[in-house]
């Protein structure tokens, strides 16, 4: 007797191959709320016991030193105690360094591995992350790598993760100074983006957070675009109206991107999310995290923007829009370091592509722009052209 499969088989002499197929949906709310620890908010306790509603639900808490805090703390106690029938915290909130100290080695994810472990944090449990971008990173990966797989929620407490990474599938910590070297693709249960906790941002940090809604918005949504470039002052100036709509807009278009352009675990060698990114990251590594991440992005658009027109992509008039919109909202398009000349005397920050392609894997893919709200991609990159550019942002900078 034969045994039949759903999965296709092929003869190819006395090889037989089977191919296993199957497919996995995945989906998770992304709420946007305030006061999301209010005990009458309904919005968390309902998240976490969505699927089991009859049990109490056991929890770990994992809390950014940058926004840890006693009232923090006896928020989160006093939700939990209002709704004990359903929520349990398993120990006190362990508090973790935020930026990119989190992600600097494996130790931080480690420790909360340990934790997982300690406090008997199964599948059907919750780690719960309270913090910036990189926090979210490090713990997702030890939820992700923890009984491979824990439940995990995340709550972004800034501009950059509530409108870009918080929302996505990826998470990762450094390794040997190379970033994101060690993570995984693991969607969370569930992201809660509470705006009350932009509030308490510093205002370089809550600037920074925009440069990613500039970035999605010049590659997918010219309108959007154009509303940015409308309300860059109330957006400058932190109107609640405006910062609210820009986190919003700029998390639907990531989410659309990652659930419809055909390549959410990143099989490819294109990254239109990357747009801007190839020399922000290295930016990094060379002021030593100095500049922050959205900060560096800013100057990474800037470079792209004005390199896509001397390669005749873009026009002037607009490659000059984009620049001007991001010094409009407070983003500098210029850093010193961008110099950095090795033994050899080449900039430092051309090393940036080769690191870039081999984080992509395969082809050199980097995306530029052929109009405002239009991502195009090419595989090569003129290095005269860059120094051009850089020369450019650099004489621009000069004259201010």
């Amino acid at each position: 007797m034969e045994l039949k499969t759903d999965a296709a088989s092929v003869r190819q002499g006395e090889n037989h191959i089977q191919w296993q197929r199957f497919s996995v949906p995945y989906q998770y709310p992304v709420a946007f709320v305030r006061g999301l620890f209010d005990p009458d908010n309904p919005v968390f306790h309902q998240t976490v016991a969505r699927e089991d509603t009859d049990k109490c639900h056991r929890i770990l808490m994992v809390i950014d030193d940058g926004v840890a805090s006693a009232a923090l703390e006896a928020r989160i106690n006093a939700y939990f105690d209002a709704h004990s029938d359903k929520l349990t915290l398993v120990d006190k909130p362990m508090v973790v360094p935020g930026g990119e100290i989190v992600k600097k080695d494996l130790a931080y994810v480690e420790s909360m591995q340990s934790a997982i472990h300690t406090h008997a944090v199964d599948r059907h449990s919750y780690v719960v992350a309270i913090g910036g971008g990189a926090v979210l990173d490090a713990v997702g990966l030890a939820a992700a790598t923890s009984h491979r797989g824990v439940r995990h929620i995340r709550i972004p407490t800034t501009v950059l993760s509530q409108n870009d990474s918080g929302v996505g599938v990826k998470n990762a910590v450094n390794f040997k100074g190379v970033k994101n070297y060690v993570g995984t693709f693991a969607p969370p249960w569930a992201v809660l983006n509470d705006f009350d906790f932009l509030d308490q941002l510093p205002q370089r940090e809550r600037i920074a957070g925009i440069s990613e809604a500039v970035k999605v918005a010049l590659i997918r949504d010219q309108k959007f675009y154009f509303w940015l470039e409308k309300n860059a002052e109330q957006l400058a100036c932190f109107t609640r109206e405006a910062e609210e709509y820009m986190v919003r807009r700029s998390a639907e278009l990531h989410m659309h991107q990652i659930a419809h352009g055909g390549d959410p675990f990143e099989m490819g060698s294109a990254r239109p999310l990357d747009f801007g990114h190839w020399s922000a990251h290295k930016l990094e590594a060379m002021t030593n995290h100095h500049v922050r991440h959205g900060e560096a992005v800013a100057i990474g658009i800037a470079l792209d923007a004005w390199y896509a027109h001397l390669v005749g992509l873009l026009s002037r008039e607009n490659a000059e829009r984009v620049v001007v919109l991001l010094e409009s909202l407070g983003l500098r398009t210029w850093h010193p370091a961008l110099d950095s000349r090795d033994a050899e005397g080449e900039l430092v920050i051309l090393t940036g592509l080769r690191e870039f392609q081999e984080h992509l894997g395969g082809e050199l893919t980097i995306t530029l722009l052929k109009d405002l709200g239009t991502g195009h991609e090419v595989h090569t990159m003129d290095a005269g052209k860059v120094h051009e550019a850089l020369n450019w942002l650099k004489a621009r900078e000069r004259q201010k």
